[in-house]
């Protein structure tokens, strides 16, 4: 047999394939080896708030190389109605190569097939950085640069955040600040609730001294158009802070969701239940259709006082009929401080009046003249409804007064 020239090519080939897979095994495990001592990694998850600092940071920054991207459409509307729309052209699917303070960095962006948010419909993703093991302190100066251009993004505007499965988010884009003065209430009611709450803001301490939970809960009722919501988006400009909208009806929210929901509110945040007393009646009202929220009227009272609520909490609640609220729900200790926010007094139209149209006083008296002889009273919204279509016509708001509906 060793005389047979095929079997001893064949068996130098079965040497020579032996070798070359030992070879690329050795180089395999050679190459992982030089990765894990001269690059290193680092993963960002969709869940996590860095994630999206770093789209946007990443969307201008001027030193990248991107040849797949996807757009993110904003809307802006202005006071006169119109729309302004931009596209950020951010890193889509797909690898990308940046180079930030001298150092190149592999961007690469993933997409689960599978894996889904039940809740707002869009895949899991994740963004890998890949760089040289000596430039890794990078990362940390790079998300801290996309933090603070997050941050200065939201500087003088209110951010809106509504929940999504066990964690909030911010729901669009900022909004500038509304000024505290541009809602006209009835007479000292701003003024009375933003000293308690500015009070209770500075009283952290005495709470804590005596024993008693650290938390506020404020009841702002009346008919429809008072204001309620408008002044809390105004209140929230006055002291710098976000709002945390909770919807009670929706159709995942349970007992346990809706507790760790108001146990993990961002800081610097009011938590605003809108009309709290169609929360309950609505799922009565459609449970033959087959609707089923999860929370129950107990799990609400208990995540507002019960021993696991949390502390350091201003929680507002917005309502256009008192009447139907359980006295339990509103008792001392869950909601503090009631306000009734009325439809529009004289004072108010007159205030209103001249804020849309300075210096037209023989107007704004012909005006409520009118406004009288209506027989019945109206809101503030459906003032401003009035004055917007007349912007600039203060004569022709006189004249369409008796349009105003009850």
């Amino acid at each position: 047999m060793e005389s047979n020239p095929l079997f001893a090519a064949g068996f130098g080939l079965m040497g020579l394939g032996a070798g070359l897979a030992i070879l690329r095994q050795g180089s395999v495990r050679g190459f992982n080896f030089l990765y894990r001592q001269m690059l290193v990694d680092l993963e960002i998850a969709s869940k996590d708030k860095s994630y999206a600092w770093f789209l946007e940071w990443m969307s201008h920054h001027p030193a990248r190389s991107s040849r797949h991207l996807s757009v993110q459409t904003n809307f802006k509307q202005h006071d006169n109605g119109s729309f302004t729309t931009t596209f950020n052209l951010v890193p889509g699917p797909g690898k990308h190569l940046i180079k930030y303070q001298g150092a190149y960095m592999l961007v690469k962006r993933e997409r689960s097939g599978r894996l889904m948010d039940m809740n707002s419909g869009t895949p899991f993703e994740t963004i890998t950085l890949t760089t040289l093991y000596r430039d890794r302190n990078l990362f940390t100066s790079m998300l801290q640069e996309a933090q603070e251009r997050a941050q200065k993004m939201q500087e003088g505007k209110t951010v809106i955040y509504t929940s999504y499965g066990p964690e909030w988010r911010p729901f669009g884009q900022p909004r500038k600040k509304r000024p505290l003065d541009s809602v006209i209430l009835g007479e000292n009611v701003k003024e009375n609730v933003l000293k308690d709450v500015t009070d209770f803001l500075g009283s952290s301490k005495w709470y804590y001294d005596r024993g008693i939970p650290y938390r506020r809960g404020y009841l702002l009722y009346g008919p429809p158009g008072s204001g309620k919501s408008s002044f809390i988006q105004a209140l929230a400009g006055e002291l710098d802070y976000n709002i945390c909208i909770l919807n009670l009806s929706e159709m995942m929210l349970t007992d346990d969701r809706l507790n760790h929901l108001m146990n993990h509110c961002p800081e610097r945040s009011i938590l605003l239940l809108e009309d709290i007393d169609s929360a309950f009646n609505e799922r009565k009202q459609v449970a033959d259709q087959g609707y089923n929220s999860g929370v129950t009227f107990s799990g609400l009272l208990n995540a507002l006082d019960g021993v696991a609520s949390a502390e350091e909490r201003l929680i507002f609640m917005t309502t256009n009929h008192p009447e139907k609220l359980d006295p339990a729900l509103i008792r001392p200790g869950r909601i503090d401080y009631k306000e009734i926010l009325d439809n529009a007094s004289e004072d108010q139209v007159r205030r209103m009046f001249l804020r849309f149209y300075e210096g037209e006083d023989e107007l704004c008296n012909e005006f409520i003249e009118k406004v009288k002889l209506l027989g019945h009273s109206v809101s503030t919204a459906q003032l401003q409804g009035l004055f917007v279509y007349n912007k600039g016509n203060p004569q022709g708001a006189v004249d369409m007064c008796k349009f105003l509906q009850k």
